[in-house]
Formats: C-alpha cells, structure tokens, sequence
C-alpha cells in the first residue's frame, strides 16, 4: 500500500513539473564573418532560471543542456566562416521569477549579458544587455513561452549589436571580469571631468569617454538654442549626435530637442517626464517615432531646449540616467506614472 502511495504522489510531482526550453533557433549570423572563435563565461551562482505557473503546474524555463554549450552551438551553427577576432559572452544574470495576484500573475526576466573582444593585452568590452521584462498572464496564459522567447531576442539581439560595435580601447585583465563595471567606470574621462570639451558627439561611447568629432563647431538660431553642428561646408541637425556640450554645458539630444545632462556620485542623468522621451502625438509638423535605447526616431520638426521649457511651465521630470555601457536610458521605478 506504501509502494502505490508512493508511486501516486511521484507521478503528480511529475506531472505538476513542466519545462520550457529557450529555442535558440533564430539565426545571428555575423555578416562581416569577423569573429574567429567563441567563449562563454557563466558568472551566476544559481544555474536555475526559474519558473512561473500555466493553471496548476510549475512550468520550469531551462536550456537544454547548459547556457554554455547552448550558446556555443548556436553561434557557431549560423557562424561557420572564422574571422579574426575572439568574441567571448560573460553571462552575468538569468532569472525568471512570477509575482501572482489575486486573479492573475506577472511573470519577470532578468537578463544581463556582455560581450568582449579578447585580444593579447586583455578583454575590450564591446555591449551589454541589461534588461527587465514583464509578462502579465492577462494578456497570454504561456507565461514560460513567452518569457523564454524574451531570452532568445535578447540574446540575438546582444549579438547582433556586437557585431556592429567598436571594441572599447580600455581593457579588463581576465582575473577582473567579474568587476568589469567598476574598472571601467573609472576610466571614463566625462565621469572625472571638471571642464568638458565644446563640441558634438556622434555616440554614447565618444560621450563618455569625453571625445567630441573632431573640427565641428555649434550652431545656433536667433533664440540661441542649437541647432547645427557645423564642420567647413558639412552640416548635420543637432538631433543626429547623441550629445553635445555648449558653453562649458553637457545636454541630451531627445525627440523634443535636447535637454541638460547633470551629474551626481552616481553619474550622469537627464531630468525629462515620459512625454518627453516618448512622444505619442506629432506637433508643430514634426514626426516623431520611438525614442528606444537612447536613439531618436522619426524626425524632429523643432528643436527646444527642454531643460529651459520645463522650468517655465513647472514641470519637474524624473531623473534618468544614461547607461555609460549601451547609451540607454535607466528608468527609475514607476517612471512617468505621475507625470
């Protein structure tokens, strides 16, 4: 009689546990084919990803054998053509947890990934994912699915972006890449610098490390907002460049025109309201798309310093900061809900 009990009660635990397996079919060829061999570093103290509910069962999300191997093959199974360059992937964070409410659940991903170029003097640092997903079982029940689908755009897009991205110039000794952020922190010039440097720059990575295009001068209109940056006969909108610096003041370019980048111990953040980051209808002739990563879409009819605007009608954004890795934005908790 205990045998049956038993063998009942194994077979409800087993069929209460349930996996969904990361598909990592999606194809993240390297069309420059510049990448010679492939690393991953697992960093995480709990190989577990996590689970979340479907009705009664545990749905537990896992690879199929192991991140490593998983991410080997996949990159070499689109990526047969060797290059020159070592491309290795510091897996940093994994998690899928389920926050469940009285009548629904929401189920959540961490994911933190970077890539390095590894060269004989050390690691370069190329991009980073670092990314918080929610998935509400409102919308679908496949809360594992869904979630696990999220994995695997993630990681195609990491890779895509570090095909594409330049290998930072600074380098991180491999005893040091479980501390790579701080390293690297403290080498960027724009977080040290008591005077900034006039000028325009094309990217986050030339903001940071304090490095405006060289021969471009600024320009502005009658009401002395900037609106050019100007090289001999060669001129570019404002909007084009990631950030810039005007009289000795650092400012953000974003789909309203740009606003003042301000600095604390914790680093450089603008202060906008989500409307200003994210602008849902077009004004004043302007079309404007989606301000993902720090990017400007669409294109921008009037350019407005925000930081001055905001101070005349009262309005008071939120801080957010600027990702010194990716060049995105950090939101903080609840951003733009009151505003």
């Amino acid at each position: 009689m205990k045998k049956i009990f038993f063998f009942l009660l194994f077979s409800i635990v087993l069929h209460a546990q349930k996996t969904e397996t990361i598909d990592l079919s999606k194809s993240i060829k390297d069309s420059k084919n510049s990448i010679k061999s492939f690393t991953v570093i697992d960093q995480r103290a709990n190989q577990e990803i996590g689970m979340v509910m479907y009705h009664k069962d545990n749905v537990k999300v896992i690879f199929e054998n192991d991140a490593g191997k998983d991410l080997k093959d996949w990159f070499y199974k689109y990526n047969p053509v060797r290059g020159n360059n070592d491309l290795v992937l510091v897996l940093e964070n994994l998690n899928i947890s389920e926050d469940r409410k009285e009548k629904y659940s929401i189920g959540k991903l961490e994911l933190r990934a970077s890539t390095f170029i590894k060269r004989d003097d050390g690691y370069h640092f190329v991009y980073r994912k670092d990314t918080l997903a929610a998935v509400s079982s409102r919308t679908t029940p496949y809360l594992a699915q869904n979630l696990a689908r999220k994995i695997t755009l993630i990681f195609t897009d990491l890779f895509k972006k570090s095909y594409e991205a330049k290998p930072w110039e600074f380098t991180v000794p491999e005893n040091d890449l479980s501390h790579y952020t701080t390293l690297l922190k403290d080498k960027l010039d724009i977080l040290k610098a008591d005077e900034l440097k006039e000028g325009a720059y094309k990217d986050y990575y030339s903001f940071f490390t304090h490095t405006p295009e060289p021969g471009f001068t600024l320009q502005t209109n009658n009401k002395g907002i900037v609106t050019k940056a100007v090289k001999g006969e060669e001129k570019k909108g404002i909007r084009n460049f990631y950030a810039f610096v005007h009289n000795g003041i650092a400012y953000k370019t974003i789909p309203a025109g740009y606003t003042e980048i301000f600095k604390n111990e914790d680093g450089v953040f603008i202060e906008v309201t989500k409307a200003e980051l994210f602008p849902e209808t077009a004004t004043n002739g302007a079309m404007i798309g989606a301000a993902a990563g720090g990017l400007i879409g669409g294109i921008i009819g009037a350019v407005i310093d925000v930081s001055i605007s905001g101070k005349k009608n009262g309005t008071i954004g939120s801080k957010v900061y600027l990702d010194p890795f990716t060049g995105n934005y950090i939101f903080p908790e609840n951003f733009g809900k009151n505003q």
